[in-house]
């Protein structure tokens, strides 16, 4: 059996990525495919967290966590998805990194399924968006005190995805950028949930419901139809020749609320976002989603 965690990270896809995925419930438990909602698995994975402090997590544990968890008897795959497995919103910032816990909470995520095959799927965002929406997330003013205990000129998302590789070398972890969803989306929802590219999932345009117009998405859609694409890169080209043209330019723009930073700052942060990215990509155990 494999699991499934979607780790977030906060104030990236909103929950999308489940409700997408809950659209395609019957799709799903055809291939053995089940979901457990947070309202089911939280409570279990407490406490099986608090078994692991007594020392490994028995056969018969594990095997009553996974009744836990789902009703399913022939489930071969379970995914679980929220975006404060790691810690809080208001505990992300620290030491002077991104979820410093990180580390720690992936080893015992993966130590309380000691016999199962265990994925972590995880998205970045520029820190110079992912800040602000997250001290909104955490209900934290003013901005400069929720990140006083920071510098976001050092912050680096591959610190963080170094020490989850670290902590569960022998399990999968899939990383993409939040800014790519538009274009990969369908990619995320079929890694996540385990299908083969050729498979087409329901919700695979929600993100796009988004940031077009109805009309201009129709147009998308009528295109894909009469055009289909031979492969996935020739969608996403056609989807940024799309956006190219419709995107809702409110949608696209920056949300930087009241940061006081100059647009010198944010052309700073986002440079080093697209250099640690980069880093990120060539990292040996990770598979990245390139848009």
């Amino acid at each position: 059996m494999q699991i499934v965690y979607h780790l977030g990270a906060h104030v990236t896809d909103e929950a999308l990525l489940v409700q997408c995925l809950e659209k395609n419930a019957e799709r799903l438990a055809q291939d053995g495919i089940a979901l457990s909602p947070p309202d089911r698995f939280r409570a279990p994975l407490a406490e099986a967290l608090s078994a692991l402090r007594a020392g490994p997590i028995s056969e018969e544990l594990e095997t009553l966590l996974i009744d836990a968890l789902i009703d399913e008897d022939d489930a071969q795959r379970v995914v679980m998805s929220v975006d404060s497995f790691l810690c809080p919103a208001n505990q992300v910032l620290g030491d002077n990194r991104l979820y410093p816990k990180a580390g720690e909470r992936i080893a015992q995520f993966r130590d309380i399924f000691p016999s199962k095959e265990v994925e972590f799927h995880f998205a970045l965002r520029n820190p110079a968006t992912f800040l602000p929406a997250l001290a909104t997330r955490a209900k934290a003013s003013p901005f400069q005190s929720f990140i006083d205990r920071v510098d976001p000129m050092v912050l680096r998302w591959s610190d963080v995805v170094e020490r989850m590789a670290a902590a569960a070398p022998d399990c999968r972890l899939v990383v993409w950028c939040n800014e790519d969803t538009p274009l990969i989306w369908p990619e995320v929802l079929r890694e996540v949930s385990g299908h083969d590219p050729a498979t087409r999932l329901k919700g695979t345009h929600r993100l796009l419901e988004r940031i077009m117009t109805r009309e201009a998405l129709n147009r998308l859609m009528g295109y894909l139809d009469d055009h289909p694409p031979k492969n996935e890169t020739q969608r996403r080209h056609i989807v940024a020749a799309f956006l190219d043209r419709f995107a809702l330019e409110d949608e696209m723009e920056m949300e930087l609320g009241d940061t006081g930073w100059t647009a010198e700052y944010v052309d700073a942060l986002s440079a080093a976002y697209d250099e640690d990215v980069h880093r990120i990509e060539c990292m040996a155990g990770v598979t990245f989603i390139a848009p």
